[in-house]
């Protein structure tokens, strides 16, 4: 496993990429069209903690009513009678350990369950937030034909110069081919 499949150790040129991203949005965009991108970014980012928050709280409830259907499931179990042994045809008795105990719901149990529920409601709430975020920030840039043209030029040519300098890396040798 490399270092490199880990995001958090992973090494990038963000701040040479940041540094050219910063150069096209002040000699580009108009200021009205960094309003735009500006506007479109804190909706994106709006819906996606909304998306995380409503995420958590329906895995915490999802959570809770898993924890109360495992308790009363319990609670009806305990109070079945249960057989206590088994006879077969030819006259001889086993008996039936009482499994009650073990279907105890527990504490570590209950932890997982709201650890896990509210880790996905988190994880698909956000997702389903930048979704919708994204199609909210889509909107609001394609508002204005005009200024959506200069904005995807200004994309263009940040690209342009993205891929310019990373062929320069791999040319002088500073970045590492994979599979090589």
């Amino acid at each position: 496993m490399s270092v490199d499949s880990l995001a958090a150790l992973r090494k990038t040129a963000g701040e040479d990429f940041a540094q050219i991203a910063e150069q096209h949005i002040q000699h580009d965009l108009s200021d009205q069209d960094r309003a735009v991108l500006e506007k479109a970014a804190s909706s994106l980012g709006i819906y996606a903690t909304v998306g995380s928050v409503i995420g958590l709280g329906l895995g915490a409830a999802l959570a809770f009513r898993v924890r109360s259907a495992r308790t009363s499931m319990f609670r009806a179990f305990r109070a079945q009678e249960k057989p206590t042994f088994v006879e077969f045809p030819g006259g001889k008795k086993e008996p039936i350990p009482d499994l009650t105990n073990m279907l105890k719901p527990t504490t570590l149990g209950d932890v997982a369950a709201y650890t896990f529920f509210s880790a996905g409601g988190i994880f698909l709430g956000g997702e389903l937030g930048g979704l919708a975020g994204s199609l909210s920030a889509s909107r609001t840039l394609s508002k204005d034909p005009e200024s959506r043209k200069r904005i995807e030029m200004a994309f263009r040519r940040f690209r342009a110069d993205v891929l310019r300098k990373e062929a320069q890396q791999l040319e002088q040798g500073e970045i590492a081919v994979k599979g090589f």
